[in-house]
């Protein structure tokens, strides 16, 4: 499940997938897709849907000031590994950063979700239960996780492709075909991520269940869920996931060696445009601050 806690994170470093000035563009209306967002889930009331904007709004400003910074040095690292070739160990290095930074804006959102979650209705829980239902049903359809092993291997390859020319530009058809067949040695993971989604919305539902009591606990419960998302996976299941990911490291590794000088320059560009654009957000968050400040001392004044 997407909360709008969640979208700072899905926007800003798993879909940078728009044109590098969307990035801008895109984060100056997060708040408006997470209000939206959260809305969908949970249909609040006019009075929780302006806690949820208010809170939201603040978390974006500290996310500005404290992480943008923070995203364009990881960039600028992520584009000196790509400039010299990645390696499998560069990939995994990539994943735990993402996670790293997702746990900081958890953890920060934390009691703020707690405080908003805690006030839900038994009605808004029966309709977060159908909006999940609703979604769990496009996950499969998407992923065509109930058709035939080769119907979900298309599925995958289409995804796969799609995001490798957003990052290097336009593929051949020679480095498709290999990219089809090295992608037969990573596995299918749809039905895996299927099963953990389930997990974790039965996590987040039996959470919400004790939200009516000691309002201390319920945040420190809220906030080891919202951080430890992936703690809770049974054991053969966290075994599936880490080895998912060393193949799917070792498939883009191979990939990477194949690029053209030509498609490896569009990657570094595409990276240092996403830097620069953290780092001039971070900047105009910064003025806005100050501006801000210098508002109220004149208020103050008068």
């Amino acid at each position: 499940m997407q909360t709008g806690f969640r979208l700072l994170l899905c926007a800003l470093l798993l879909s940078l997938a728009a044109g590098c000035s969307m990035v801008r563009l895109g984060y100056g209306q997060l708040d408006t897709l997470a209000g939206w967002r959260a809305q969908d889930y949970f249909d609040f009331d006019p009075a929780q849907r302006d806690s949820f904007n208010q809170r939201f709004v603040r978390l974006q400003a500290w996310h500005r000031s404290e992480q943008l910074p923070d995203y364009a040095r990881f960039l600028t690292e992520t584009r000196s590994r790509a400039e010299r070739g990645l390696q499998a160990e560069d990939i995994l290095w990539l994943i735990d950063g993402i996670k790293a930074r997702y746990a900081a804006i958890a953890a920060r959102a934390a009691p703020d979700a707690a405080e908003l979650l805690a006030g839900l209705t038994p009605a808004q829980i029966d309709h977060l239960r159908k909006e999940l239902d609703k979604g769990n049903r496009k996950f499969l359809r998407d992923n065509r996780s109930n058709e035939s092993a080769e119907n979900r291997r298309q599925a995958q390859n289409r995804r796969t492709l799609n995001q490798l020319r957003d990052w290097v530009g336009t593929l051949s058809a020679e480095q498709e075909q290999r990219i089809a067949m090295l992608l037969r040695e990573v596995p299918l993971t749809d039905r895996l991520r299927h099963e953990d989604r389930l997990r974790r919305q039965k996590e987040f539902l039996s959470l919400l269940e004790t939200r009516d009591g000691e309002r201390k606990t319920f945040t420190a419960r809220m906030r080891d869920w919202l951080v430890n998302w992936e703690q809770g996976r049974p054991p053969a299941l966290a075994k599936a996931f880490d080895e998912s990911w060393k193949k799917r490291a070792a498939f883009y590794a191979s990939v990477d060696a194949m690029l053209t000088p030509q498609q490896r320059t569009h990657l570094l560009r595409r990276l240092q445009n996403y830097s620069e654009d953290f780092i001039a957000l971070a900047g105009e968050g910064q003025s806005l601050a100050k501006n801000e400040k210098s508002d109220c001392a004149k208020i103050a004044a008068c």
